[in-house]
């Protein structure tokens, strides 16, 4: 997952409490599974030994395992990026996925609240290549982030709209900036009785616009490649956005109401069709605890 762009309301008593529009950017030639209900398998395959999956929604990387976003029944929420650092990567290093899918899975050797979680992946996250690592609990109204490239302890996140890219916490990057913006205002917008459609969002993040020369970032990459990458829908002959994946949680009657929604390029079977059109959606309410 390369761009993410969320706004959080913890204090919410009715109507939103959280919104997301997600692109995950990833070489076309890594197989990976879209966004499904998990079964043992999925957490055998991804190394979570120990926890739950019956309770996960969440894709699944087929090469290092893991996933890349994902959330449960019991209202827990984990989204990774990369951090962009091509001189810093290396091949043996523990993929980050697990990250992820051990919060969500439950391991019973983890920490329960997400600030705990990140202190404890804070410890050995030295060991990892470049990563953002957000971590939720809707029931707990706590929501918390850690970049192991940032000299930064893990922190929770407060109330507000907040983008992630490839590098640390709200970085401006042309695209960070322009979809922050664009969500907060489509929020803003929004009532308790109209939110904002999930399609809305996707369409939203499946934008292809250039930044100019003059505000890209400096990453170690070749400008031709800088320039590839600033657009928040990324497109070349061998990487790209695979998927984007719009989330609400909604406050009603004091219950906590999910809403998902994937538009991917793998048709369930691995097949790649670019620019992607699998549409999957999930509705659910969180269980309570």
């Amino acid at each position: 997952m390369c761009l993410i762009v969320f706004d959080w309301r913890p204090r919410a008593s009715a109507g939103t409490l959280f919104t997301l529009a997600a692109n995950r950017d990833e070489f076309l030639r890594r197989t990976a599974d879209p966004l499904h209900w998990w079964t043992g398998a999925d957490a055998a395959g991804s190394a979570a030994s120990g926890g739950s999956s019956a309770d996960v929604l969440a894709g699944r990387d087929l090469v290092g395992g893991g996933t890349w976003l994902g959330m449960t029944r019991g209202g827990r929420f984990a989204a990774l990026t990369n951090y962009r650092a091509p001189h810093e990567t290396r091949a043996d290093a523990p993929t980050r996925g697990t990250l992820v899918s051990r919060w969500l899975t439950g391991a019973p050797d983890i920490a329960d609240t997400p600030f705990g979680y990140l202190e404890e992946v804070a410890r050995t996250g030295d060991l990892y290549n470049g990563f953002n690592l957000v971590i939720g609990d809707w029931t707990r109204r706590e929501l918390a982030w850690y970049c192991n490239r940032a000299d930064l302890a893990p922190a929770l996140l407060p109330e507000g709209t907040h983008g992630i890219s490839n590098a640390v916490l709200d970085t401006p990057w042309p695209k960070l900036v322009r979809k922050r913006a664009e969500l907060a205002q489509r929020v803003e917008g929004a009532t308790p009785a109209q939110p904002v459609p999930l399609a809305q969002l996707v369409a939203m993040m499946r934008d292809p616009q250039i930044a100019p020369d003059r505000d890209l970032p400096a990453t170690g990459i070749s400008l031709e490649r800088e320039r590839a990458l600033s657009a928040a829908f990324i497109e070349t002959p061998e990487y790209g956005t695979r998927g984007t994946t719009a989330l609400r949680v909604t406050v009603r009657d004091g219950a906590l109401e999910v809403a998902a929604m994937e538009l991917s390029d793998d048709d369930g079977t691995h097949r790649i069709v670019r620019p992607g059109d699998f549409v999957r959606e999930a509705t659910f309410s969180v269980e309570a605890r």
